[in-house]
């Protein structure tokens, strides 16, 4: 009789306030997956954020690979909640000629 072992390996998330990081670190999963499906590669994406061990990199990866209808449900929710998020904020404020503002108050000043 043979016997089979299975190794299982913690995927390095957490969830912070409804977003999902990278464990130890403020690097959300949009912005690795963002990186990921642009093309780059997870040793160019550790240049990006230095934060983020390579292995943990491969590891989140993976997780997306193997569960990409969930994360994509995730991904398409946080932006959803981006998009609401900027409609309220610039029907409070409107965002047209803020720089020439800021200019014409500093050399007001």
């Amino acid at each position: 009789m043979t016997t089979t072992e299975r190794i299982t390996q913690t995927v390095p998330l957490v969830r912070v306030s409804g977003v999902w990081h990278v464990t130890g670190t403020r690097v959300p999963l949009d912005s690795v997956i963002f990186a990921y499906k642009q093309g780059a590669t997870p040793e160019e994406i550790s240049e990006q954020f230095t934060s983020v061990a390579l292995g943990d990199l491969y590891a989140v990866i993976a997780y997306y690979l193997h569960n990409k209808d969930e994360v994509e449900r995730y991904l398409a929710e946080r932006a959803a909640q981006r998009a609401e998020t900027r409609r309220e904020i610039e029907s409070r404020w409107e965002p047209t000629g803020v720089r020439e503002k800021l200019l014409a108050r500093r050399r007001d000043s």
